[in-house]
């Protein structure tokens, strides 16, 4: 049985929620409207199949709003180079412009690190945002994150990343 966290901001009631394979075509449909980042099909079917704990779906109205991708990976930590740990990995975060404000990006987040560390072993946690994408960096500082590096033209159009990352 899938958990369903329901949650209440400025007078709009939404579900927090894994998501289904029958979910994809709306999240494929949000990554595609507000993410210049698209990817295929399989890559999402493959981040649901390998991560279902993880790959988090905010519901309105049985609308779905907004998702989170996330995978673990194995490699060094952020924090330390002493040894290789498991982290998760925001891939895509992505919430329609009228569902936005009411904080369903956090509550995903929050769902989707809580999974990465509860069923995958997660220790820590990092993700890629735009160097000039100032909303979603203040979200994810809010959040506990914080810049460890950056990436010289990690997007297709040449601008930058901060990879953005911290301890679960």
């Amino acid at each position: 049985m899938t958990l369903v966290d329901q949650h209440q901001e400025g007078g709009k009631s939404y579900t927090i929620r894994e998501a289904t394979v029958k979910d994809l075509p709306e999240v494929i449909a949000i990554n595609r409207a507000v993410l210049p980042e698209n990817y295929p099909t399989w890559f999402f079917l493959e981040h649901l199949e390998r991560y279902p704990k993880a790959f988090i779906v905010a519901e309105m109205g049985g609308k779905v709003v907004g998702y989170v991708m996330s995978r673990v990976e194995y490699g060094w930590s952020h924090f330390s180079r002493v040894t290789p740990v498991k982290k998760g990995h925001i891939v895509s975060v992505g919430v329609l412009p009228e569902a936005r404000r009411l904080g369903i990006a956090t509550a995903m987040m929050t769902r989707a690190m809580d999974a990465m560390k509860k069923y995958y072993g997660a220790s820590e946690v990092y993700l890629e945002v735009r160097v000039s994408n100032a909303p979603a960096i203040s979200l994810y500082e809010k959040l506990g994150y914080r810049v460890v590096g950056r990436v010289d033209r990690y997007y297709s159009d040449g601008e930058d990343a901060y990879i953005m990352a911290r301890l679960l």
